[in-house]
């Protein structure tokens, strides 16, 4: 059958192709993807080309689909799977296979996977290392949101902590911690503020910065400090470029910062930009065996900033670098969002069809927001959810789809849901 799906040649070289996909062999699957959210990773694939570690070195000759953060349909189950998967089963992908040592993963890797499809083909890999999984949500967009969940997921749990007088280390945060997010009102700061939250291991203290007041007034609005309260935590958003907002005893920020966990510094800090300036703020904050999470992957191959080894040595100091989450993080994802524990749709920012994603993804990192949700099977322009309202009172063919989703998403306080996925699929033109 045929399908439609974005293809990287190259660097910055994206193309929207109709395609046909072979007949399935006995060990695959046929699936029809419905939503896919897009990374900065595919940001970071489609600028590096084949000198990315992922992405093959002859893909001008053999493109890949790009995209990992897909939800969809089984549509055909071969054999040898049909006692496991049922066709019209809803289904997620764990992209981090790790298959036999290798590096390759959908949306990098694959001839005929990636999130930036309409129908695909699941390879045997994917069943054999359990990462394909089900999904029993109502909404798929929560379903593209569970990879990007998993990864913040990840990162909780490889935090670790030291054992005085013996060599054993105690992983993920501290109990009760005291921990701080920077850089952390973004789309993974958001997930990671819920997470901490409503996760299963709240901190007594967590401290959220970042330098955008746009963005800080949002995290708040959506994850206030009252709802956190009520879960046992102390939460506080701090613009660290206005200290001086926050009090007149402090001018330094790691200073006032440090001041709210009582002087003697975060039990947990976690990275959410690769910026130089940030990465050194979270080493200033560590207090006695302190754990630095260096979260957001930088470009550049060089990056590079400060730690203080003084503190190392003597203060048990340590750093632990993530990247992406494994299969059960992903399920304990999925299971908090179907139980309803955590709500990642504050994440999302902006909705469009496939014949948006490859200037979304060219152009991500200038594109205000958070998560750019992408539904794969319909025509659409890339919308800010935030901007429905106003684009319902101009004219043209898509006037009364704005102002429906506008009256929709109102509902649930401007965050995109499950009635307005629905109402979008079925109204917006078939790409």
């Amino acid at each position: 059958m045929k399908t439609k799906a974005v293809r990287l040649y190259g660097e910055m070289d994206l193309r929207l192709e109709e395609f046909e996909l072979p007949e399935i062999a006995d060990d695959e699957i046929l699936a029809h993807v419905i939503s896919d959210s897009i990374c900065m990773s595919s940001y970071k694939a489609a600028k590096q080309g084949k000198n990315h570690k992922r992405v093959p070195d002859n893909v001008s000759e053999n493109p890949v689909i790009i995209g990992h953060e897909f939800c969809g349909e089984l549509v055909k189950v071969g054999s040898k799977w049909k006692d496991k998967y049922k066709e019209g089963d809803r289904f997620v992908i764990q992209p981090a296979i790790n298959y036999k040592g290798s590096l390759a993963a959908p949306g990098y890797s694959y001839k005929y996977i990636g999130g930036a499809a309409t129908y695909v083909i699941i390879p045997q890999e994917f069943m054999e290392m359990d990462c394909l999984l089900p999904y029993k949500g109502d909404a798929f967009f929560l379903g593209s949101l569970a990879e990007p969940m998993s990864c913040i997921v990840g990162g909780f749990h490889a935090n670790y902590h030291t054992t005085a007088g013996v060599y054993e280390h105690m992983m993920g945060c501290r109990k009760n911690s005291k921990m701080a997010i920077l850089a952390g009102a973004g789309p993974m700061g958001m997930g990671a503020i819920d997470y901490a939250i409503n996760g299963g291991n709240p901190p007594s203290l967590l401290v959220v910065t970042d330098i955008d007041d746009a963005r800080l007034s949002r995290a708040s609005s959506l994850l206030t400090v009252e709802a956190a309260k009520a879960n046992g935590v102390d939460l506080r958003y701090i613009n660290t470029n206005r200290i001086s907002d926050y009090t007149s005893e402090y001018t330094d920020a790691v200073e006032y910062l440090k001041s709210l966990a009582g002087g003697d510094g975060f039990d947990d800090v976690f990275v959410y930009a690769p910026v130089k300036p940030v990465v050194e703020m979270g080493d200033a904050l560590l207090g006695r065996d302190g754990c630095l999470n260096f979260f957001a992957g930088p470009t550049k191959t060089d990056f590079s900033a400060m730690f203080n080894f003084y503190n190392v040595h003597y203060a048990s100091t340590h750093i632990v670098g993530t990247s992406g989450g494994n299969t059960d993080d992903m399920k304990e994802s999925i299971s908090l969002m179907e139980s309803g524990k955590i709500n990642p749709s504050s994440m999302i920012t902006h909705i469009g069809g496939l014949d948006s994603a490859i200037e979304t993804t060219l152009h991500l990192p200038e594109i205000p927001g958070a998560k750019k949700l992408i539904y794969t099977g319909i025509s659409f322009p890339l919308t800010a959810i935030s901007d429905l309202e106003q684009l319902a009172n101009q004219e043209g063919e898509l006037s009364d789809i704005y102002k429906n989703l506008a009256e929709l998403v109102k509902k649930t306080d401007g965050l995109w849901n499950v009635e307005a996925e629905k109402y979008l699929l079925s109204h917006a033109k078939a790409i």
